[in-house]
């Protein structure tokens, strides 16, 4: 279930996870034009953005704040259009990214912050990456999978969470190994340990740490997939909302407005801010 979060412009200087309409965000990002009506039309129709966040991802929402804001990279880049936007903010958060990627068409939320994928494009535009997570691949103990283009094999078992980005991947790309959902990560861990399948699949970050409860197991070299991470907007509205979305992220790239909101969570290195486009 969605939960949401409503962050008023008068009190987001001081509420983390709440920071919409304050000068914090623009400052960092002084290349920003200034949105037009149609923009703001588009993206806030009622006047408040309704700012989507998948709790998945682990290196995106990080913490939580008293009031049950989530605080994270994620929730900043919404503040930040918000603020751009002259607008509120309203963060609802969705405990996966399937579920997100639903509420498009229903018009639950106005951007989503969300790993871009072909499957979700049917429904959403969305903006160039603002960080890239790599997908990765952690095999048994003793496995003689050594290489990440050994997996795809009949008879190879790879288990992975469903509707995730990277699984979205996997569901286009394998052809020959059998492909298992579960309903998240940490089932996925679970049943790669109770069933000794052979391939887990993830976010590399988050294998690295799985691999510690799995004595022996090995994170293949390389990746198979980048996750890019984007922000949506439902398809169907004004050109302009997405335009202008596009130019946000382009000016919190060149800005380096991501880089450091990477580094203020401790997630540099393991979520990489995306070339410029």
């Amino acid at each position: 279930m969605n939960q949401h979060h409503e962050c008023g412009l008068a009190d987001a200087a001081e509420t983390p996870g709440c920071s919409s309409g304050t000068s914090w965000y623009s400052r960092r990002i002084d290349t920003l034009p200034s949105p037009s009506s149609a923009a703001v039309a588009a993206l806030a129709p009622t006047g408040i953005l309704r700012a989507a966040i998948n709790l998945s991802n682990f290196l995106l929402v990080t913490n939580k704040a008293a009031n049950g804001n989530p605080i994270g990279v994620s929730p900043d880049m919404a503040a930040a259009i918000a603020e751009a936007l002259g607008v509120g903010l309203e963060l609802i958060t969705y405990p996966s990214p399937g579920q997100l990627a639903d509420g498009a068409q229903t018009d639950s939320w106005d951007i989503g912050n969300i790993g871009a994928d072909p499957v979700r494009a049917e429904h959403i535009w969305f903006t160039p990456p603002y960080c890239e997570i790599e997908g990765g691949y952690l095999v048994q103990p003793g496995s003689t999978i050594t290489a990440i283009d050994q997996v795809d094999q009949a008879g190879v078992k790879i288990v992975t969470k469903a509707r995730a980005a990277y699984t979205l991947w996997l569901d286009r790309n394998i052809s020959e190994a059998e492909i298992i959902h579960t309903a998240s990560a940490s089932e996925s861990l679970a049943e790669f340990k109770a069933q000794k399948l052979d391939v887990l699949a993830g976010l590399r970050p988050g294998l690295l740490k799985d691999a510690e409860e799995v004595p022996g197991s090995r994170l293949l070299d390389g990746r198979f997939a980048t996750v890019q991470q984007a922000v949506g907007t439902p398809k169907g509205r004004d050109q302009a909302g997405i335009d202008y979305l596009k130019v946000f992220v382009e000016a919190a790239l060149s800005s380096g407005f991501v880089a450091k909101r990477i580094d203020a969570h401790a997630v540099t290195g393991r979520l990489l801010p995306a070339a410029p486009q």
